[in-house]
């Protein structure tokens, strides 16, 4: 009689350096609603762009103390002075488009926040408030966009955001826990705590979009 096949808890199978594997551990696929944290995610998710995420994840120190901790006010608040002082700093990626997207991302947020009460509201209502989880085989099986990451990428655009194209937006809904794309074998899948979504909220508008 044949042995019945079993498959043993593993990985996703991107994770393959110490900083990759303590990151997909701990914080990729957990559903973050902490602002600040939000934040971080979607200008490091920005600073990827043309870039392996194990570059940003090196430099991720580097980015919290140049963006002071990515304090949403005092980074809205970055004069040119800033930038000239962050593209000097190698332990960010010196790229003024990408340094300027982050301040007026900063200010877009703080718009956000004032009419959706917080931008984890706002960003959580294209999800309907509950992680997507969609158990793949393999995390290359994933899209690199949705139609919820097109979403989000059109309304964050609206209110001034750079880097933020759907792609973009996906990778942030995986990294923030919108998205359960830990691979059905992961180890990690259950931490995630991404139950299915059972109900669709539609997403906010921003307040000055008309109908």
């Amino acid at each position: 009689m044949q042995a019945k096949e079993t498959h043993e808890p593993h990985r996703c199978g991107w994770a393959s350096t110490d900083a990759m594997i303590h990151y997909h551990d701990t914080e990729w696929g957990v559903p973050a609603r902490d602002d600040r944290h939000l934040f971080e995610m979607l200008v490091l998710e920005g600073a990827q762009a043309g870039l392996s995420w194990s570059t940003i994840l090196n430099k991720r120190e580097g980015y919290r103390e140049l963006f002071k901790g990515f304090d949403i006010d005092k980074v809205a608040a970055f004069s040119e002075n800033d930038v000239a002082r962050l593209m000097g700093d190698a332990r960010i990626v010196r790229n003024r488009a990408k340094i300027e997207s982050a301040i007026l991302n900063a200010q877009a947020v703080k718009r956000i926040q004032a009419e959706h009460g917080s931008f984890a509201a706002f960003v959580w209502s294209f999800v309907g408030d509950t992680p997507i989880d969609t158990p793949r085989e393999s995390y290359q099986q994933a899209p690199a966009s949705t139609a919820e990451s097109d979403a989000l990428s059109r309304a964050l655009k609206q209110y001034g955001c750079k880097f933020v194209g759907t792609t973009i937006c996906y990778a942030f809904m995986q990294a923030t826990g919108m998205v359960n794309d830990h691979e059905a074998g992961c180890l990690s899948r259950s931490t995630t705590k991404a139950a299915p979504r059972t109900a669709r909220r539609k997403p906010v508008k921003p307040a000055h979009e008309t109908n």
